[in-house]
């Protein structure tokens, strides 16, 4: 897994260009529920928090693919939960994680938008939360508030402390 991040980390520093481009897949990768669990995303990102200082690369440009990529995730997971719900529960994935997503679907009914928000910032519900919102058919506006707001923490949170902590370092 090291070895994967350390990879990614030095193409990003290596390809600038396409830095804004990877930040925004890493993000879906995370955001979007079970590619989360294959990609080890959080690390990477992180790690590009202080590439972006290192090889002066902008902030901002970065930091909106990072937002960009959190909410497309969550968003298709909704969406696709949404449309599918019939189809999903039906699925023997569903089947033989039944409490789990019942959890999140009570989970969902208890705390309506603070639980899409508060779910991606904890690993577990990160997965479950945007699918069990839309299995729930919760308010396509509410979900994208809670989303939004959401993700625009989310990406401060990832990228601030290596971009704050490289420039406290090299001074």
């Amino acid at each position: 897994m090291t070895d994967l991040v350390s990879s990614i980390t030095a193409f990003i520093r290596d390809h600038q260009a396409l830095g804004s481009a990877i930040v925004f897949l890493l993000a879906f990768c995370e955001s979007f529920a079970f590619i989360s669990l294959l990609v080890p995303a959080t690390g990477i990102l992180f790690g590009v928090g202080g590439l972006i200082t290192v090889f002066e690369i902008k902030f901002w440009p970065v930091w909106i693919a990072a937002v960009l990529g959190a909410i497309a995730g969550d968003w298709l997971a909704y969406d696709l939960s949404l449309r599918a719900r019939a189809y999903l529960l039906a699925t023997r994935w569903f089947a033989s994680h039944s409490e789990a997503m019942s959890r999140g679907t009570e989970f969902v009914r208890r705390w309506g938008m603070l639980a899409v928000f508060a779910g991606r910032f904890f690993g577990p519900l990160r997965a479950i939360v945007p699918i069990a919102a839309g299995i729930c058919a919760m308010p396509w506006l509410n979900f994208q508030i809670a989303n939004i707001a959401s993700a625009l923490l989310w990406a401060t949170a990832i990228l601030t402390p290596g971009f704050l902590g490289m420039r406290w370092l090299i001074g």
